[in-house]
């Protein structure tokens, strides 16, 4: 029997669950990067970055390939680059309610008595 798809799931989203990995998709959200591109995006160790991606490609979510002496990541489909932009439009609204929030916190607080 195989694995349930919600442990499939749950897979996914832990590999998606580091902020170097997270950086690496947006970056390559806007195309295939060279390495040398990522690592000065990214601002971590090389042997870091290596490590970050090749769990990524493990898990299928890049692909790597050489273009001349470079080695150049990419997502593996645009799925994943409709995930990112799912989460950003959800962050943004989740922080644009708790903004809404403390506007009203604001709004209706006590007077302070000196």
């Amino acid at each position: 029997m195989g694995v349930p798809l919600y442990e499939s799931k749950a897979e996914f989203f832990r590999t998606l669950g580091h902020p170097v990995r997270i950086r690496v998709l947006e970056l390559l959200g806007d195309g295939p990067k060279a390495v040398r591109d990522l690592l000065a995006d990214v601002e971590i160790e090389a042997s870091s970055l290596s490590q970050q991606l090749a769990v990524l490609r493990r898990a299928g979510i890049v692909v790597s390939y050489r273009d001349g002496a470079s080695v150049m990541y990419t997502m593996a489909g645009p799925d994943v680059a409709d995930v990112m932009a799912a989460a950003r439009r959800f962050l943004t609204e989740m922080i644009a309610g708790q903004v809404e929030l403390l506007d009203e916190l604001r709004d209706t607080e006590p007077a302070t008595v000196a």
